[in-house]
């Protein structure tokens, strides 16, 4: 075991790592602070709960304790792909960098521009930030940054599974090509390797521990279940929360959706639950998260936002309600338990549906978990409901919103249709509104010319004008003897368009060019 003592730091960073409790550093630890003291690059490969984040803070805090802030041009900079890995990335420094005049910022989304930009504005020493709103101020002009001297990238593999690898890519073009750079994985796939080869100057590679492993402290069990039902699963983990003796545990599922009707399952079955997942604003994951980590809540449904990367000590289960489509999300989403040495329980729920998922999980980890069965459930008589507004209800004329407007609208248009059809009885006039008797035929003979139908609002008799005589009746061939004949065009040959006279620019011969 290595002691911090005995890693180069200076006093007063071992001042504040001997504040928090730890002595003894982990393997990762033992490893990368030295080489990072010396300026070189690291390329640090090691499972999720082994203090990655203290391997490249702590180190970061001792080469910048000399040097002076410049405004919108940080000194260093930490990208973590999640909000809530930066937060926690910002809250260790923070930790240990207590008594040194150290300035740092966190760029993340759902939070105000504008205090950011404040900060950047001042100046700060450490910025640590997801890559989205690290180019946002960028592209804003509000951050410069050609004064980098140290760069960290944390979980670079799920930077690949959340596709910013591009914009990693950007950044680093955006940076000088003479910095330090700190590279951190759990797994290394092709493309993480040709990222490293690209932009690492000769990395010293620190392997605590062969990629993709799960920690020996975590008991893994998987239950099987024989039909593939959401009620079923769901009974499932209730029966194993119930089973052990749960102090806390994260439940992960596969979908945001899938996250809020686990949670609120178990809140209806009496259980302390909330969900947090990418689709929730950044405010209520922050006050979700920080209540787990101060014991206020006891279960945190998550989807894989929460899976790498956060550091929450003493978590003493995980549930795999749901078998991850990537085996690398397995050992991320169980590595929230047995930390720092200590023990903890996994479960995984598995249906006939999962075989090829849980192959892949098999074949990464190498090891057989233990098998378990819940006893006294009829998993035959547990049937999920239909979901309101779905296939099922439509099939049994319910539902509700637009299905069911649609329905009405139908019938509305077929008993539309089946009255056009049937011929319409007569209409019968009330006798307080019955209009006057037409007048006989031979006292109101109709004019020779086509007569107008009238308007419905206009009135019956329209009475006469006196103060003009009477014209004569005349008939269509009297009219049109009246009208004035039109003498057919005498100039056939004039311009068309200005009828018989023609503008007399237009007559001037066209002059003929002479030879000269």
């Amino acid at each position: 075991m290595t002691e911090f003592s005995d890693l180069g730091l200076s006093p007063a960073t071992l001042a504040a790592v001997a504040e928090t409790g730890y002595t003894t550093a982990t393997p990762i630890q033992a490893s990368a602070i030295p080489v990072a003291l010396a300026g070189r690059d690291v390329l640090g490969i090691a499972q999720t709960g082994t203090g990655k984040t203290a391997a490249f803070t702590l180190p970061l805090i001792d080469k910048l304790a000399a040097g002076r802030a410049r405004a919108r041009m940080p000194r260093a900079l930490v990208i973590a792909p999640t909000r809530e890995l930066a937060d926690q990335v910002a809250a260790s420094f923070e930790k240990y960098s207590k008594g040194q005049k150290l300035t740092w910022a966190l760029l993340i989304g759902g939070v105000s521009f504008t205090d950011q930009e404040l900060k950047l504005d001042r100046g700060v020493d450490v910025l640590i930030a997801t890559p989205g709103r690290l180019l946002d101020h960028f592209e804003r002009g509000k951050l410069l940054l050609t004064g980098v001297q140290i760069m960290v990238v944390d979980e670079a593999d799920r930077m690949l599974d959340m596709g910013f690898i591009p914009d990693i890519e950007r950044i680093f073009k955006l940076t000088p090509p003479k910095k330090q750079t700190l590279f951190f994985s759990a797994t290394m796939p092709p493309e993480i390797t040709r990222l490293t080869k690209q932009f690492l100057n000769d990395p010293t590679r620190i392997e605590a521990a062969r990629p993709a492993t799960t920690a020996e402290t975590i008991t893994q069990n998987i239950v099987r279940l024989p039909t593939a039902d959401p009620k079923a699963k769901r009974t499932a983990l209730r029966a194993l929360i119930g089973r052990d003796d749960v102090k806390n545990g994260i439940v992960f599922c596969n979908r945001k959706s899938e996250v809020d009707i686990v949670a609120k399952s178990l809140k209806k079955h009496g259980l302390d639950a909330a969900p947090i997942h990418g689709d929730l604003d950044q405010s209520t994951r922050m006050r979700t998260l920080e209540a787990f980590r101060k014991g206020e809540l006891k279960l945190l449904c998550a989807s894989d936002v929460a899976a790498r990367g956060l550091d929450i000590p003493d978590v003493s289960h995980v549930f795999n309600y749901d078998v991850p489509h990537h085996a690398d999300d397995y050992v991320h989403r169980i590595g929230r338990t047995g930390r720092a040495g200590r023990s903890g329980q996994a479960f995984m729920i598995v249906t006939p549906v999962d075989s090829k998922n849980l192959d892949k999980v098999l074949k990464l980890t190498g090891k057989a978990p233990e098998e378990i069965t819940l006893e006294g459930i009829d998993w035959a008589s547990i049937k999920d409901e239909p979901r309101s507004g779905g296939r099922g209800a439509r099939e049994r004329g319910g539902g509700r919103g637009r299905d069911r407007d649609r329905g009405d609208r139908d019938r509305g248009g077929r008993e539309r249709d089946r009255a056009l059809r049937e011929p319409r009885p007569p209409r019968e006039e009330p006798a307080a509104s019955a209009a006057p008797a037409p007048e006989p035929a031979e006292a109101a003979a109709p004019s020779p010319e086509r007569s107008r139908r009238p308007r419905r609002d206009a009135p019956a008799e329209r009475p006469a004008r006196t103060d003009r005589p009477a014209r004569p009746d005349r008939t269509e061939p009297a009219r049109a003897a009246e009208r004035p004949r039109r003498e057919p065009d005498e100039d056939r040959d004039g311009v068309r368009g200005f009828g018989g006279d023609t503008p007399a620019f237009l007559m001037r011969p066209t002059p003929r060019a002479r030879d000269d």
